[in-house]
């Protein structure tokens, strides 16, 4: 399988910086269509720095990213080629506010897609579905300003949906919702990613939301350390542990409960499988005492 996006020997220093560290050095990785991949790592990892780099916000200080069979490194790439781009590889940032930019949701769903110029029956049909597609189809005469952060964040996504994209990058796109919103945003990448077939790229410190990606990449000092399945990366104690991060709370239970002489089998790093464990151990229990 061709993947979606490849970065070969990526490295990214911030030129305001004295010291000159680089926030990213020599990263490589595949990405391929269809994926659900969550990117964790301490605060200062490079985690958010890979994801601005992957959208173009920031240009590398060396190595290529390859979206699509494009190099859209190459110093030679027209405006044209790297707008679409931007439109394939869409970006949900931290703070919903910083997307909005119209005083009406539904006008600011049909932003982007009036600017890929498209006839008006096009445009109306974008915004229905992709206010449909989050769920805030009844809000489309408000106004952003007097919805709630999650709904917000729900907007958001829809202007990125509305353009149709292949690939979207939630960098943190929870961090400031309560936990009903950040449950909520959740629910929608899975949607996205299993219903729709859009490759999910989130960049997250909640470790809850990383075990429901498919995949999991760790950053740490701007270099990729551990990239596998959930179960794989949580039930490596110490790799966490370097990473400076902390374990899904349902592990955590689970080391805590096998401290206590539970005797649990498998990663236990969602509520469904640690319950299904402990279940497992109070019956082999009950067959022993039998």
């Amino acid at each position: 399988m061709n993947p979606f996006i490849e970065v070969e020997n990526l490295s990214f220093v911030y030129e305001d910086e004295s010291d000159k560290i680089p926030a990213l050095h020599n990263v490589n990785l595949k990405i391929n269509a269809g994926e659900y991949v969550a990117v964790i790592g301490r605060n200062g990892s490079g985690k958010s720095t890979f994801a601005k780099l992957l959208n173009m916000i920031h240009e590398p200080s060396c190595g290529k990213i390859i979206v699509d069979g494009c190099d859209i490194t190459d110093k030679n790439i027209s405006d044209e080629e790297l707008f679409d781009i931007r439109r394939r590889v869409g970006m949900v940032f931290q703070n919903p506010d910083n997307q909005l930019v119209a005083t009406i949701v539904e006008d600011d769903v049909a932003f982007g897609p009036e600017n890929l110029g498209l006839p008006s029956d096009e445009i109306r049909r974008r915004v229905d579905g992709a206010l449909k597609t989050v769920g805030m189809e009844n809000f489309s005469r408000h106004e952003p300003a007097r919805l709630s952060g999650g709904q917000k964040q729900r907007i958001a996504i829809a202007g990125i949906i509305a353009m149709l994209p292949e690939c979207i990058i939630f960098d943190e796109s929870t961090a400031m919702l309560d936990p009903i919103g950040r449950r909520d945003i959740v629910s929608m990448m899975e949607k996205l990613n299993r219903e729709m077939g859009i490759t999910v790229i989130t960049i997250t410190h909640y470790m809850n939301e990383a075990v429901r990606a498919d995949r999991v990449i760790v950053f740490n000092n701007g270099e990729v350390v551990a990239d596998g399945t959930p179960d794989e990366i949580y039930s490596n104690k110490k790799l966490i542990t370097d990473a400076g991060l902390d374990l899904p709370q349902c592990a955590a239970l689970a080391q805590e409960l096998r401290k206590n002489g539970i005797e649990l089998d498998g990663a236990c790093i969602t509520p469904d499988k640690c319950a299904e464990a402990i279940l497992r151990a109070l019956s082999k229990k009950e067959v022993r005492d039998e």
